[in-house]
């Protein structure tokens, strides 16, 4: 692999997500500057905060409004998006609310935010990863359905704080005990079956998102560094889980990358002061 393709990325934006509690930026970057030494990463605010002019805004919410998924069992999209969906992306806009209550096509959400971004920083020198509440999903052909998914790579990478709650699937034997409870109408005793599988898998606003967001912002930085999207692995941090357990399982492991991706990082910080002015 030419050493030019992976000094690509000189610089890492982290942009905020205000409404994840649990979620420390600060710990974040810390982590990416010793893990990518040679990179300079800085904190920034909410991204269309940060990136958005005032007099885009209703421009911009119009767009949101427009690739808003509806039926996750169609690919079909609303042409002319209704008034108050449009004012309910202006208001998640502004931070009046949370705006984790829609679930948005995840290929068209990144194309819309990285529109937003700079001409000078829309080269692979620049890595944008996005924190978000927002819900975003991916269909697919196969079984012809949306799935909520955790994050989208690319440019700009985006990672979902409620999409690793909502994403990755409970355990089996959830599933079976949900059905037993919901088929005699004991819909009330889905929060205490919840609380029985705690610990099993990651909630909203749990106190190890930041060691889970970890693992994904990684993700995002293999695959712009090095092209590489996933590992097979399930104790390595870029696994592609699809279950809570295996997300945690992944993120939490002792060992942190499999032996083939640890190696792609300690070339990184072995050769990354010799390839500094190698820059895009």
């Amino acid at each position: 692999m030419p050493w030019r393709s992976l000094m690509r990325c000189r610089y890492i934006h982290l942009y905020e997500d205000p409404w994840a509690k649990t979620l420390d930026i600060t710990v974040i970057k810390q982590y990416v500057s010793e893990k990518i030494p040679y990179t300079i990463v800085d904190v920034r605010p909410e991204f269309t905060r940060y990136h958005l002019k005032d007099y885009e805004v209703e421009s911009f919410a119009r767009k949101l409004a427009s690739i808003k998924v509806k039926n996750p069992l169609s690919y079909r999209f609303s042409q002319e998006p209704f008034y108050g969906e449009i004012e309910y992306e202006k208001r998640v806009l502004s931070g009046a609310i949370r705006g984790s209550g829609v679930l948005y096509d995840g290929f068209k959400l990144q194309t819309l935010l990285s529109q937003l971004i700079r001409e000078e920083e829309s080269t692979l020198n620049h890595a944008h990863i996005i924190f978000t509440s927002r819900l975003f999903a991916t269909w697919d052909e196969g079984d012809g359905r949306y799935h909520i998914r955790v994050i989208i790579l690319g440019h700009p990478s985006i990672i979902s704080t409620t999409g690793v709650a909502e994403g990755p699937a409970m355990p089996k034997e959830f599933y079976r005990l949900q059905h037993a409870l919901l088929s005699i109408g004991a819909t009330q005793q889905i929060e205490l079956l919840k609380e029985r599988f705690r610990g099993r898998y990651i909630d909203y606003d749990d106190e190890r998102l930041n060691e889970v967001m970890k693992g994904y912002v990684m993700q995002a930085l293999f695959y712009q560094i090095f092209g590489e999207a996933f590992c097979g692995n399930r104790r390595c941090r870029l696994y592609n889980a699809h279950w809570q357990e295996e997300l945690l399982e992944a993120q939490l492991s002792k060992q942190e990358f499999c032996e083939h991706h640890q190696s792609l990082l300690n070339q990184l910080k072995q050769n990354g002061e010799d390839g500094k002015e190698d820059d895009c």
